[in-house]
């Protein structure tokens, strides 16, 4: 066998995709424990406003970043989707390193719902059609922790069907495959700094630096 086609742990995550995926996960997690909390109000905007900054870049990464996270390299059709939903009711697996078409649906929804959250989060502070944005944000929020629960549950079995610990892929970037579907470059100085640009959003939106967001 050539050795180029040998299964190894292979480099398939970069690092700016493995912060994105892990700050938003707090990102939304702080959000959604911090939302009855009066005390704790500019944690919540902190943590909302953050999330959407993670996502706007995720949308340009999706376009300019690495092989797999490309939108091109994951985002299918409708029918090509709803075949391969119908294709793991089979036991089939999904011979791609990257995001198979259910996962992207799911990956695409939470961001649009985050968004969402963001908007109708800052029209209620500044009492955007009284009490509907208000009621909008919270009811929102709920159908994320839905999509949130699903997303997480799906990671678990998928990592039993498929043999394969997907959340550990994501802390280390690897999967296994071959040598030719590794990307060349994990990125890390870009990682670090969305990472800096998350904290450093985060602490103006807590020191109340960015009124407008917040008031």
């Amino acid at each position: 066998m050539n050795a180029s086609n040998q299964k190894q742990s292979v480099l398939v995550w970069d690092m700016p995709i493995r912060i994105f995926h892990w700050l938003l996960a707090i990102s939304f997690a702080g959000a959604w424990l911090t939302s009855e909390s009066e005390a704790q109000q500019m944690i919540h905007y902190a943590f909302g406003y953050s999330a959407c900054i993670l996502v706007l870049f995720r949308i340009i990464w999706g376009i300019v970043g690495t092989r797999y996270a490309r939108f091109s390299q994951f985002i299918k059709g409708p029918a090509e989707t709803i075949h391969h939903i119908k294709s793991l009711m089979t036991g089939s697996e999904h011979s791609g390193l990257g995001h198979n078409p259910a996962g992207a649906l799911v990956m695409i929804s939470l961001m649009i719902l985050i968004l969402l959250i963001g908007l109708t989060g800052y029209w209620s502070i500044k009492e955007f059609l009284g009490d509907v944005m208000s009621e909008a944000h919270e009811t929102i929020a709920n159908i994320t922790l839905v999509v949130v629960v699903i997303h997480v549950a799906a990671a678990i079995i998928m990592s039993f069907l498929q043999k394969e610990n997907l959340v550990k892929s994501m802390l280390s970037g690897k999967k296994e495959g071959t040598s030719d579907q590794a990307i060349r470059y994990p990125m890390y100085l870009l990682g670090a700094l969305l990472a800096i640009a998350w904290v450093y959003s985060f602490y103006l939106i807590v020191g109340g630096s960015l009124p407008a967001l917040t008031q």
